[in-house]
């Protein structure tokens, strides 16, 4: 505002010196000149504003100026600083169509002043409506150029902008998928260990045996120890720091022996079919097969005391498929019939490697837990 205020001024002020410096043989100024001359300066103060009406108003001062011959005076420079803002800043239409009016009503309005009163020549008038024309023609080209780099530079920000947002809806996304992951982890680690702890417990408090209560206190403290394990690998991912523990692989089916152990000193018979077929497998497809089979036998151990459990491994050379079956559950046990963490959580993991998993009552009583696994050749030959 301040600066269209100064604008204005400094065109009032050089129109005013100009007329009162040009040849006094030209029709008086008072009143109509000045008036002209004044109202098209001072609509410059809007023209940020109200460009298409500043336009029309100083179209019209000069329409009216000029053809009646009074001193010249650069007051037309108010008509095309308002132009270069519309060609900036409107749409193109309304730029051209001013540019249209003004090289018709230039030829045309000197004519008609002719007509009424002879005061100046035609071939004049036309020659100054040539001039005016390629000034408002440059003017509007100057008015596109400006429009089109500011409309680059907004494009340019505003892929900035969602590039930005992407990034930050992408970091957002994976630190989900990471908390998701730590989450399961924790979950498989913590009900497997701690089930065992609970099974050796209760056998310890309710045997009679010394030897036997002191094995179960040994498979007490083996198990929480790995427990503590794996739970401090787990927010060791948390932390960033380097562990100063011996470096232990990441949990796989090559730990399935040490697994089926700790569920048998819990007094869980495991009875492992197939595994010999199980050949090297993708990481992520190793580890989910590793946690889907913990998980079940963790539930076995919760829900199927005393039965025995099927664990059966088979690999079609496409998909990787894991059995998990007890016989029987405990007499009224309905919490190992529907979902819950854990099973969602094993549901997780094979759609997380683009598998499928299945968990069902089985006729005899039992539970059954199937998943399949797809796995991609390595060689590409399938």
């Amino acid at each position: 505002m301040r600066r269209d205020m100064v604008l204005a001024a400094l065109i009032l002020i050089l129109d005013v010196v100009t007329v009162l410096n040009a040849d006094a043989g030209g029709r008086p100024l008072f009143p109509v000149g000045w008036a002209l001359l004044v109202l098209s300066a001072g609509a410059l103060v809007v023209r940020q504003r109200h460009p298409i009406p500043v336009l029309v108003v100083s179209s019209v001062c000069a329409l009216l100026y000029y053809p009646l011959g009074f001193p010249d005076s650069p007051m037309a420079l108010s008509f095309v600083l308002t132009l270069y803002v519309v060609a900036r800043d409107c749409r193109r239409p309304v730029s051209i169509c001013a540019a249209l009016v003004m090289a018709i009503g230039f030829p045309l309005a000197p004519v008609v002043v002719h007509r009424l009163a002879g005061e100046r020549s035609e071939a004049a008038q036309a020659q100054t409506g040539v001039a005016i024309g390629a000034i408002v023609l440059l003017t509007i080209a100057l008015g596109e150029m400006a429009r089109g780099r500011r409309d680059r530079v907004a494009a340019a920000e505003q892929r900035a902008a969602e590039a930005e947002a992407t990034r930050e809806h992408e970091a957002w996304r994976r630190a989900t998928a990471e908390r998701l992951r730590i989450a399961r982890e924790l979950h498989d680690v913590m009900a497997h260990q701690i089930s065992l702890i609970n099974v050796q417990a209760g056998a310890a408090l309710h045997t009679r045996d010394p030897d036997g209560a002191f094995a179960a206190l040994e498979a007490i403290r083996a198990a929480s120890k790995e427990a503590l394990r794996e739970v401090r690998e787990v927010l060791g991912v948390l932390r960033q720091v380097d562990s100063q523990d011996p470096v232990r692989p990441a949990p796989s089916l090559s730990r399935l022996p040490e697994l089926i152990a700790q569920t048998e000193a819990s007094g869980l018979p495991v009875r492992l079919t197939g595994a010999g077929a199980v050949p090297a497998l993708p990481a992520p497809i190793d580890l989910a097969a590793y946690r889907i089979v913990q998980e079940a036998l963790t539930n076995a151990v919760r829900h199927a005391p005393a039965s025995t459990v099927r664990v059966d491994l088979r690999h079609t050379g496409t998909d990787m498929i894991i059995e998990v079956e007890n016989d029987r559950t405990a007499r009224g046990d309905t919490v190992a019939m529907r979902p819950g963490n854990g099973l969602l959580g094993m549901r997780e993991r094979a759609a997380a490697v683009g598998g499928e998993l299945h968990a069902c009552p089985t006729a005899g009583g039992g539970f059954r837990v199937r998943a399949r696994l797809p796995v991609e050749p390595e060689d590409g030959t399938g």
